[in-house]
């Protein structure tokens, strides 16, 4: 497949802007979107350059479906456009939650809203199973990539090995034998380099990164510093996706008195009900983390703080990463063996995926011990049968299914 000419600045940003709002379902289903977008429909980039990018972006702390998108948005548009990617693809998430947030706060839980996020459930297993298919079926291309998906697949679900583990392993995998692993294809023209725009880049977004913390904890000195503090920690340990840090999150605000176990949860539901990835659910904590201590503040002001802190501590990191890197991953891919090693982790991305795909469906289906949900099965086969029509229709079946069945006591 050969890519398009490079796109207008507005196109390329209307793109992002599009996918920020439609991008439901979790890290799969945004890459999966991603793909279909920017591959197969718009062409701007070319198999390999996708495939070599969710390699890389696997490899990093961090959402990996925003920093594929800004990844994607530095290949076609320098780091402007890597900027105008990333941001793009989170903000109607973020604006979204704090509407939800304030609704949650004000209003409390609702039995609609809470029908319409059961709904949803088997919804998003449908979407990441599609997800976990393509990408499957575009990178296991060897018996050695097949097996490594396997075991990406198997061990984290049957004795739970940590995910960033796997990836290790995959890279050294890879590394050690890269005729088994190396993403193949010649160099493409899609992409240009922007080394020293790049490299500034990479300055100011640690800047914008660090700056507010430091002011925080020199003049503030209270919860602000302290959630700026743990959610720019978290956003370095956060290999794998969002289930793998989230534990560790609720664990942490629980114990600091700044969000109770059910709030957690109804976090969770909102967070999956809003586009953009799933990690956006820290803007949650650091919402009602300022709301219950708000101090002689105004609560929904402090509150808004805490939203703005966690969010900005948790997605800044993404773009120094992609900055510092990017204008060395083509001289990575045309070394055999670090090419080896990219193809390594996306092989074992999909595996992790199905894996994913699994858990979900196993909790949508499986309510409690003994018991199937065949309502929940259901609605999941109507998604599958519903893909084509686009997420969002999807997205609009499972909760107005979930609604009809609370309102019917099924």
């Amino acid at each position: 497949m050969k890519s398009s000419a490079t796109p207008t600045l507005r196109s390329f940003a209307l793109l992002w802007l599009k996918l920020g709002c439609m991008s439901f379902g979790g890290p799969a289903a945004h890459i999966a979107l991603m793909h279909r977008e920017v591959v197969e429909r718009k062409k701007w980039i070319d198999e390999r350059r996708f495939s070599s990018a969710l390699g890389f972006c696997m490899l990093l702390p961090g959402p990996e479906a925003q920093q594929l998108a800004t990844y994607i948005g530095w290949m076609l548009h320098g780091a402007k456009g890597g900027a105008i990617a990333g941001a793009l693809f989170v903000l109607p998430s973020a604006l979204l939650l704090w509407v939800l947030s304030v609704g949650y706060v004000y209003c409390g839980a609702s039995p609609y809203p809470a029908a319409f996020l059961k709904g949803l459930l088997p919804v998003v297993a449908a979407l990441v199973a599609i997800a976990a298919f393509r990408i499957a079926r575009r990178s296991l291309k060897t018996p050695a990539g097949i097996g490594i998906a396997a075991a990406a697949f198997l061990l984290p679900t049957l004795w739970n090995i940590p995910v960033p583990l796997l990836l290790v392993a995959a890279l050294i995998a890879g590394y050690a034998a890269p005729g088994w692993f190396s993403l193949s294809g010649g160099p493409t023209p899609a992409a240009r380099n922007f080394p020293h725009k790049t490299g500034r880049a990479a300055l100011i977004a640690l800047l914008l990164w660090l700056a507010p913390v430091a002011l925080l904890l020199i003049f503030e000195r209270g919860l602000l510093a302290q959630l700026a503090i743990f959610f720019s920690s978290t956003s370095l340990l956060t290999f794998g996706g969002a289930y793998v840090i989230l534990p560790f999150v609720a664990q942490h605000s629980v114990a600091s008195g700044w969000i109770t176990p059910a709030a957690m949860l109804d976090g969770l539901g909102l967070a999956e009900a809003t586009p953009g990835p799933l990690i956006i659910v820290l803007q949650f904590v650091g919402f009602l983390a300022a709301w219950n201590q708000h101090g002689g503040f105004p609560p929904l002001v402090f509150a808004t703080l805490g939203a703005a802190v966690a969010t900005w501590t948790t997605f800044l990191p993404s773009f120094v990463w992609i900055f510092f890197w990017a204008p060395h991953v083509e001289k990575m891919l045309a070394n055999r063996r670090l090419s080896g090693a990219l193809g390594g982790v996306t092989a074992s991305a999909s595996g992790i995926i199905a894996g994913l795909a699994l858990w979900i469906a196993w909790h949508a289906f499986l309510p409690s011990p003994g018991r199937t949900d065949w309502f929940a099965v259901a609605v999941f086969l109507a998604a599958l049968a519903a893909h084509r029509a686009g997420v969002l229709p999807m997205i609009l079946l499972g909760g107005l299914a979930g609604v009809i069945r609370s309102l019917g006591g099924l």
